[in-house]
């Protein structure tokens, strides 16, 4: 009886079949200027050639090439100074310099930081060494690196891994001690040793914050680099961007000055969208880290 019942006052289940045409959820072929909107490359070209504009405007607004040079009188000396050898071969000098100081500031970065993570008195060292050198300047040590070290690539080198080292320190160490106690645990269960579980466990769970670590530290040693050339910036074999601005002043070639001032815009702009951005998307956007 009671089954009976049952079967009753169930319902079989209905399946509608007969839909229009079309009917549900269709993408939407984007339009053409909605695809050229959605083109990051595209959106920020705009943006530069929009300051660009903005800048040829105010500089012939103020009609005065000794403080504002017109961006196409800055282009003209840009190019004629690439031409001449001059702006590449100060160019190449400070590059080379800016690798040497920043791997070396890489390298002692991950020196303190292992530490760090290895043990509680590197970690309190490292706090403690971070709070005391991080908030100074690098080149306020210029005189006494001077005084250590010569008038020569070796004083820009020591302020340079200054510039770089506690804030990559100071990012990766705050990274790893965010890492999930899921991950962790999950390295933990598979028996994972020392190095693997840095490899595999530490390092891609504070990949964000590591990859922020090194475009801080990147930064700081361009603005630390040109600051430390405009002070002294000659070494046995020539200057640096920074020096070439500094002669340039001194001669009133102040379409020059804009120019060298437009390199390192313009490799600062490389380096982050070629080298960092493509990290990022291989990495922590690939894997999701990031939207």
């Amino acid at each position: 009886m009671a089954e009976a019942r049952l079967a009753l006052r169930s319902r079989p289940d209905i399946v509608n079949t007969d839909l229009p045409e079309g009917f549900g959820v269709v993408a939407k072929p984007l339009g053409r200027w909605e695809r050229l909107a959605d083109n990051n490359v595209l959106r920020k070209t705009v943006l530069l050639a929009g300051l660009a504009l903005a800048w040829q405007i105010y500089a012939l607004w103020l009609d005065n090439p000794l403080l504002v040079p017109t961006f196409t009188d800055t282009a003209k000396a840009f190019f004629a100074s690439l031409r001449s050898g001059e702006l590449a071969a100060a160019t190449f000098h400070s590059i080379a310099l800016l690798l040497q100081g920043y791997a070396l500031g890489l390298l002692f970065a991950a020196l303190a930081t292992a530490f760090a993570i290895t043990t509680r008195i590197g970690a309190d060292l490292l706090e403690t060494l971070t709070s005391m050198f991080n908030p100074l300047p690098s080149i306020a040590l210029l005189p006494l690196a001077m005084i250590w070290f010569g008038l020569g690539e070796g004083s820009i080198i020591f302020v340079l891994i200054h510039a770089v080292l506690w804030s990559v320190a100071l990012n990766t160490h705050s990274g790893f001690k965010s890492v999930s106690p899921t991950w962790r645990m999950v390295g933990q269960n598979y028996g994972l040793s020392q190095i693997g579980y840095v490899t595999k466990i530490l390092i891609p769970g504070a990949l964000p914050s590591i990859l922020t670590g090194l475009k801080i530290g990147w930064a700081f040693a361009w603005r630390t680099l040109i600051a430390a050339e405009l002070v002294f910036g000659v070494s046995s074999s020539g200057g640096g961007l920074g020096w070439y601005i500094f002669q340039n002043k001194n001669l009133l070639e102040i379409p020059n000055v804009f120019a060298g001032l437009l390199t390192v815009i313009v490799f600062g702009l490389v380096v982050d969208n070629l080298v960092f951005r493509t990290l990022e998307r291989r990495t922590v956007r690939r894997w999701g880290m990031q939207s």
